[in-house]
């Protein structure tokens, strides 16, 4: 699939949003409308190496996301994953937070997109869908400004048993 994007102006410091996307446990927060089973695949759900996995509303089909290492605090955030059929399809997914028209506020785009090699993937993602990624990202951004703008606590997604494991840094 070709990348899709989506933006929007949030009325945040950028670093408060990088938080909110850099930690895999809140994203269900503000991506449940089109992600669901959200699993963490790690116990630190933060920064580089933080990975989680979940499936597609409309299509029942798993992805995972890890977070890269080349990631920039707090203009860029890069995922990589994989997805579809036997998890063969490599997945992509860049946050770029930029400083916003007002100060203090920031511009956040996403930016998703995937690269099937097999032909019937290919044909599988051929047949659409880029249309509904862009609106669902578009609601994940309507989402997150809120999140953001607002400050409230928001619940986390926990491993089972994780508090038996040593702490890590939250």
């Amino acid at each position: 699939m070709r990348p899709v994007s989506a933006s929007i102006t949030i009325d945040a410091p950028r670093e408060r949003v990088y938080d909110l996307l850099g930690d895999l446990s809140l994203r269900p927060a503000f991506t449940d409308h089109f992600l669901i089973d959200y699993r963490l695949a790690r116990v630190d759900p933060v920064g580089p190496g933080a990975a989680a996995r979940f499936r597609l509303r409309e299509s029942g089909v798993w992805l995972d996301t890890v977070i890269d290492e080349d990631s920039e605090r707090p203009h860029l955030l890069r995922e990589h994953g994989r997805g579809g059929r036997s998890n063969r399809v490599p997945t992509f997914t860049v946050w770029e937070l930029a400083e916003g028209p007002n100060p203090g506020g920031c511009e956040v785009t996403v930016t998703f997109w995937t690269e099937p090699s097999h032909p019937l993937d290919k044909l599988r993602e051929a047949t659409g869908g880029s249309r509904f990624f862009r609106r669902d990202w578009q609601r994940a951004l309507a989402r997150l400004r809120e999140l953001a703008e607002t400050g409230r606590p928001v619940d986390r997604v926990e491993i089972a048993g994780a508090d038996l494991l040593p702490s890590f840094s939250r």
